[in-house]
């Protein structure tokens, strides 16, 4: 294993997940993609990856399961010698008016992005804390930021991220670790697949849906040596929403 850095993006398979993984992948990082259930979809974006010059694997596990989750970052960690840089993406929607909201859905969409957070962060920082540096950038949404009819359950999962995020930054500073939130608003991924795309674009500003690339080229950023002094913040990516 050479001195490249080793990224590893959760839910980075497609959408969102996918665009950093190949940001990362173009700048030299070797990229450890995890998925849960699509792995057609994570060997198609290990194939683009190797397809453009990179380099990188696939790991499965689902980062709502603390255990696994912690025995698969250790095999990472085992195998390729370091994480250098943590992108925590893996996340779900499951839209409802709270009121008509199942517990389910709403445990669900909680335990995928917020729990998810706390298993795959906190077995990282401690590898990072020892080797005295790395980066964690998480996405939350221009949801966690304003009110967003029908997802409060998505809209909690993502403030709890950023406000997670903020605090942990105090703490893990003295580490040289750096940990930053881009909040997204609607991009163009699988998740707004059924959302009601022209009537949204008529409340942003840049009157347009975003591309993936975009948000990817944000985290990618934050993750430089151009934004060592940058940690604790959130950066919207959203066309001027909020």
């Amino acid at each position: 294993m050479s001195e490249e850095n080793v990224v590893l993006v959760t839910g980075g398979s497609r959408g969102i997940g996918r665009a950093i993984a190949r940001e990362f992948a173009d700048a030299g990082a070797y990229v450890v993609i995890n998925y849960r259930q699509r792995g057609e979809a994570a060997e198609a974006t290990l194939g683009e990856i190797e397809a453009r010059g990179g380099r990188g694997e696939i790991c499965r596990f689902d980062v709502t399961d603390r255990a696994l989750t912690e025995r698969e970052i250790g095999g990472i960690i085992s195998r390729l010698g370091r994480i250098d840089v943590l992108v925590n993406n893996a996340g779900v929607t499951a839209d409802n008016l709270f009121l008509m909201m199942p517990a389910r859905d709403w445990d669900l969409v909680i335990d995928t992005a917020l729990g998810g957070f706390f298993n795959v962060t906190k077995p990282v920082l401690r590898h990072m804390a020892r080797k005295k540096s790395g980066v964690v950038v998480s996405i939350a949404s221009v949801a966690g930021l304003v009110a967003n009819r029908g997802q409060t359950n998505y809209s909690a999962a993502k403030a709890g991220i950023i406000a997670a995020s903020r605090s942990l930054a105090t703490e893990v500073a003295r580490f040289g670790i750096r940990v930053n939130v881009v909040a997204p608003g609607l991009v163009e991924t699988e998740m707004i697949a059924h959302a009601p795309v022209e009537m949204i674009k008529g409340f942003i500003p840049m009157g347009r849906i975003g591309q993936p690339e975009e948000v990817a080229r944000v985290v990618r950023f934050l993750c430089s040596p151009a934004a060592s002094y940058i940690t604790g913040q959130v950066i919207s990516v959203n066309g001027g929403m909020a």
